[in-house]
């Protein structure tokens, strides 16, 4: 058995479940190391809490290798959400963001403005929300100081090419939320500024494993406002008030949760034995096979074609009147997916089997059979 044989292998949960982009149902390999953890940690033994402990300094080192990026540069954070308010906070002049991003990223920003002033959003709104290279070179402005977006687009699964992004944007500090992304589509990280994502999606690592990149130049350009006792270098700092850690350790506010670390880098450890290239691979031939039974059936598609411009998101956007009855019918043949807006989101993972395509399949069947035309 080959490592991706058994890494898809280890996607032990019932058939029907499309809902990557949502939530990802953790991995045996989690749960037998948060069960082992769980129980080092009611020992009451130094040896065994430290044991645990050390599992941050193995997930944040494995972050940084899959980024390709210093590890002394990556920091553990409870969620992608943190992260980005960390850089948020701290950046000063205009910030470029599509109002369609995820509101980790609408609502950080539009409270750093209420809180400090020090930054404005240029809201901009891509006619198809695709926040392509393009689209950034045409509106930037001479008071643009950085540019926020998703690495894959919540909605439409659009995947945001970072070094084309780079080449269009200059020296300005590049933002990236790349939770739909991170260990299932290569991509260039030391392109971008800042790297916020989280472990509890296509990681399998559940919730609370967060971790963020913080490149030299955002450690020049964006001030540590949220840093905590934790983000100053040295040991505990009892009766003075240090500096911030000159340092990605200033965008830090407390200790990291041990147990979340602990999963986060078992999840880590199993994507890079296989490779977040072989994953890629697996993942856009299922969303290939997602497109096709679409197709099929004639329900719309709104995410890119090319597998160099999406992920594992595919997203159906049937007509208006459509739009519950798929739902519905998704849902009777036992498939988990998110209903948002008029659209469905469809993401399959690397172990997604040809079960739960053919259940796909009986759904937009029995749909299309029903539908008015």
């Amino acid at each position: 058995m080959t490592d991706v044989d058994g890494y898809i292998a280890s996607f032990d949960g019932e058939p029907g479940y499309l809902d990557w982009a949502a939530f990802g149902p953790l991995s045996p390999s989690v749960r037998s190391e948060a069960h082992a953890d769980t129980e080092l940690l009611g020992s009451g033994r130094r040896s065994s809490i430290d044991l645990v402990a050390d599992h941050a300094t193995r997930a944040r080192d494995l972050a940084a290798s899959v980024m390709g990026v210093d590890d002394s540069a990556v920091v553990l954070q409870p969620s992608t959400t943190y992260g980005l308010m960390h850089a948020l906070y701290g950046v000063a002049g205009g910030v470029m963001m599509g109002r369609g991003e995820f509101p980790s990223l609408t609502i950080a920003a539009s409270r750093a403005v209420d809180a400090l002033a020090s930054a404005h959003v240029q809201w901009v709104e891509p006619v198809d929300g695709f926040m392509s290279p393009d689209f950034v070179r045409a509106n930037l402005t001479d008071d643009t100081r950085a540019v926020a977006v998703s690495l894959v687009d919540f909605r439409t699964g659009y995947r945001t090419d970072l070094s084309a992004l780079r080449d269009v944007i200059g020296d300005r500090l590049l933002i990236v939320d790349a939770i739909q992304g991170f260990g299932v589509v290569e991509a260039d990280y030391s392109a971008a500024d800042v790297v916020c994502s989280n472990g509890y999606k296509w990681l399998r690592a559940g919730r609370g494993t967060g971790f963020a990149y913080f490149s030299d130049r955002a450690l020049e350009r964006i001030r540590p406002v949220l840093s905590g006792f934790a983000g100053t270098d040295g040991d505990l700092p009892l009766d003075v008030v240090p500096l911030p850690a000159s340092s990605a350790r200033a965008f830090t506010v407390t200790a990291p949760d041990a147990l979340a670390a602990a999963r986060l880098a078992t999840a880590l450890a199993e994507t890079a034995a296989v490779g977040v290239g072989v994953i890629e691979a697996e993942i856009a031939q299922r969303a290939a096979d997602v497109m096709f039974v679409a197709d099929r059936y004639d329900v719309p598609v709104v995410t890119p074609r090319d597998p160099a411009r999406r992920a594992g998101i595919v997203t159906l956007a049937p007509a208006p009147q459509d739009a519950a009855a798929l739902a519905a019918s998704l849902a009777n043949h036992g498939l988990t997916v998110t209903s948002r807006s008029g659209q469905v989101r469809i993401s399959a993972h690397a172990g997604t089997a040809a079960d739960t395509l053919r259940l796909l399949g009986d759904a937009l069947a029995e749909f299309s059979s029903a539908r008015v035309w």
